[in-house]
């Protein structure tokens, strides 16, 4: 898939990020949502990953890490699915349940799964390959945060999925959470006008954090404000202040994962939550100067 991503090129090439300056002769470890576990395949996956990898799993030049992009990298969207189509993008795919059943339900739709997690992607692939290989996926195996406005062009996706992410329960670790400011400053540009961000969760604390980042947010809409809450009671503590409104129903277009029925076992709620993209302001005609 190498011919598929642009390297970088031009003044791009040379020009650093801020972040990649910063680390120019120092070790610059940023906070990251996901924690790299071991990766040996077993010999299904492995298969899997021999077999398919190529055509499914995009691989751009790497930047200071394996996780990330070089600078100037770009995905052109066309040239990797061989069409122009509504791009529905879930992060945090793990093992490609929801992303494989929403490819096949929805074949006039492009799915882009991002996931870090080597055997993910390779159980991912193996779905693909029992699913009569669809041609409407494809999988990002880098750090979604930095990856994907670096990758994507502004306002190129449809739908923003994020569901079951890991919620980092204890206090010290509310930093690593995916849904935190850095993640909505790098991924609300993405988003066409009037597209859809759907987050679900089966801790009740991570439900009440999202809710008051994305509630205040000028770039969205909750899509159910009258939503009452789950039916039925937790084996976590709710927060104080949780919102009793303003849930989103199940959506439909998710399957049930092993992280739902994990958390469904264990006696949490599910809180599902929607919103759509405002639409941004239109700009105003630049006017000629007199001649």
């Amino acid at each position: 898939m190498s011919s598929e991503i642009s390297p970088p090129s031009g003044d791009d090439a040379g020009t650093p990020s801020p972040a990649d300056a910063a680390g120019e002769g120092t070790t610059h470890r940023d906070v990251v949502s996901f924690v790299r576990r071991g990766e040996r395949l077993t010999p299904v996956r492995q298969s899997a990953w021999d077999r398919l990898s190529p055509a499914y799993v995009l691989d751009p030049p790497r930047g200071e890490r394996d996780t990330l992009p070089a600078p100037g990298a770009r995905l052109d969207l066309e040239e990797v699915f061989g069409r122009r189509a509504e791009l529905v993008v879930e992060v945090g795919s793990g093992l490609g349940e929801n992303l494989v059943a929403a490819a096949l339900a929805h074949p006039e739709r492009d799915h882009l799964g991002v996931e870090v997690y080597r055997p993910g992607l390779a159980q991912t692939l193996n779905r693909i390959d029992r699913a009569g290989r669809p041609g409407n996926i494809r999988l990002l195996p880098l750090d979604a945060q930095r990856a994907l406005p670096a990758l994507l062009p502004p306002a190129s996706i449809a739908e923003l999925w994020v569901f079951f992410a890991d919620p980092w329960p204890k206090s010290r670790h509310h930093k690593r959470r995916l849904i935190n400011p850095p993640f909505l400053e790098a991924v609300l540009p993405l988003l066409a006008d009037g597209s859809r961000f759907r987050l679900a969760t089966d801790w009740a604390q991570y439900a009440h954090h999202m809710r008051r980042l994305l509630d205040p947010s000028e770039d969205l809409v909750l899509l159910h404000p009258d939503g009452p809450r789950p039916e039925g009671t937790s084996s976590d503590r709710l927060p104080e202040g949780l919102a009793t409104t303003g849930w989103a129903p199940r959506f439909e277009g998710r399957v049930k994962t092993s992280f739902e029925a994990k958390g469904i076992r264990a006696g949490r709620l599910i809180w599902d939550l929607a919103y759509a993209r405002a639409r941004r302001p239109a700009t105003a005609p630049t006017e000629r100067p007199p001649e």
